[in-house]
């Protein structure tokens, strides 16, 4: 007792041990389904599931708790909802790269992600873009997440003649996707603990009934190996001009997603403040914790908003993060409830993530015209050419191009001109 008072002060936070450990097992409820969803997205790159459910889980729980312990903060880490469909989608599968080349991509952006952990140059970042345009790339990652959802459940379809189209309701299984989708959104509106991996549970017990999916083999079993994919980034692949943009979105995202995770968690505990070392100290985990993500194999993690749930129960310090990180050691042991799931039980929880990012849109000045057609331009991007880089990317340029047409020339500084440089590469070495 005196040693956990010690190391993450309980007295000084206001906070219990009992209260500390309510919360983290809320926030492991809230965000447990991360487990199956990131491996299902990932194997589709070729990447072999058991593997993969072995390394979410694992990543999840040295992040977690390498942070509870380094920050003293309540805030949960696993691998991010957005860059694990663009590492999919718009690397492995929409450019053709290896995911070997795309591990190595990831890594990349994780050290220098560290190494500006410990500069001023992230609040530099911070500081050159408008806070408009970072609710535009959250708001078009959600749609472009949202969209991949979509497609998995069968509900938008190749369509030759306007290149998208409704998919065919009297299927079963896109029925039980849109199934799937209702049950997620009405447990997320009522605020039930465990949403999302409840209505996967739910959703999937109906498949079973149904014969729409096999029965698992058993309950539990020992973890999968990980070695099929751990430390197999490749480096050198990923060191071409040609993805220096690749890298760069990586960053600019993960550090975004980030800092507008902490800042919504911090407003609810009363944490971050302006220069504070936990906030600091936070960011350094979050960076350590994609460099340990792409050494074992899974795609950037990032802190994760479902933190929130455990803040709302009272977690205040470190301890909260450090149980969450424990209870995802019970994940390593399901694996054969996790091959038993079918696709269309995870993918609706997608479009409930793309929903929940979406909404940032009602926080965006669409008055200012500026912001309102490069907010646009990123948001429509990204779904359309299916790369989270080219809406990004887009969105700089077109930011910079009307403000300076607008002779608007207080918008731009430093750090608008180069990202919007770095944005034409994209375009130049697409």
């Amino acid at each position: 007792m005196e040693l956990l008072e010690r190391l993450f002060h309980l007295k000084e936070k206001n906070t219990t041990i009992s209260t500390e450990v309510r919360a983290g097992i809320s926030t492991f409820l809230a965000m447990m389904y991360i487990v199956p969803v990131n491996a299902s997205i990932m194997s589709l790159t070729g990447m072999p599931f058991d593997a993969l459910i072995t390394a979410t889980a694992v990543v999840t729980i040295i992040a977690t708790i390498l942070n509870g312990i380094w920050s003293n903060t309540p805030v949960a880490m696993s691998v991010g909802m957005g860059l694990n469909a663009y590492f999919t989608f718009g690397l492995v599968k929409g450019m053709g790269i290896p995911w070997q080349t795309a591990l190595g991509i990831v890594m990349i952006s994780g050290i220098i992600f560290l190494i500006l952990s410990f500069t001023k140059f992230r609040v530099w970042v911070l500081e050159s873009v408008p806070d408009d345009l970072r609710r535009a790339i959250s708001a078009g990652i959600g749609m472009f997440i949202a969209f991949i959802g979509l497609q998995g459940m069968g509900v938008v379809v190749k369509n030759d003649a306007v290149l998208v189209g409704l998919g065919n309701l009297k299927d079963p299984n896109v029925l039980l996707g849109i199934f799937g989708f209702f049950i997620a959104a009405i447990f997320y509106a009522y605020r039930i603990k465990g949403a999302f991996i409840l209505s996967i549970l739910l959703t999937t017990i109906v498949a079973w009934i149904l014969g729409l999916a096999n029965l698992p083999n058993g309950i539990v079993s020992m973890p999968a190996s990980i070695s099929p994919i751990a430390f197999k980034f490749d480096i050198a692949s990923a060191l071409t001009l040609s993805l220096v943009p690749v890298i760069i979105t990586f960053l600019i995202t993960d550090m975004f997603d980030t800092i507008g995770t902490l800042a919504g968690i911090g407003m609810r505990a009363g944490l971050f403040k302006k220069g504070s070392v936990e906030l600091q100290k936070t960011l350094e985990a979050d960076a350590a914790a994609t460099v340990i993500g792409a050494s074992l194999g899974t795609s950037t993690t990032t802190s994760f908003i479902e933190s929130a749930v455990g803040v709302e129960e009272g977690g205040r310090t470190g301890l909260t993060a450090v149980v969450t990180g424990i209870m995802f050691i019970t994940t390593l042991f399901f694996l054969p409830i996790y091959k038993a799931i079918p696709s269309n039980a995870i993918y609706p929880i997608l479009v409930m993530v793309g929903v929940l990012m979406f909404s940032e849109l009602k926080n965006i000045n669409f008055k200012d015209m500026t912001i309102a057609v490069s907010s646009f331009v990123t948001i429509i991007l990204m779904p359309l050419t299916y790369s989270i880089t080219i809406g990004l990317s887009a969105g700089f340029v077109t930011y910079l191009v009307l403000a300076f047409l607008k002779r608007e020339f207080e918008k731009i500084n430093i750090g608008t001109i180069t990202l919007a440089l770095i944005g034409l590469m994209a375009f130049i070495f697409h």
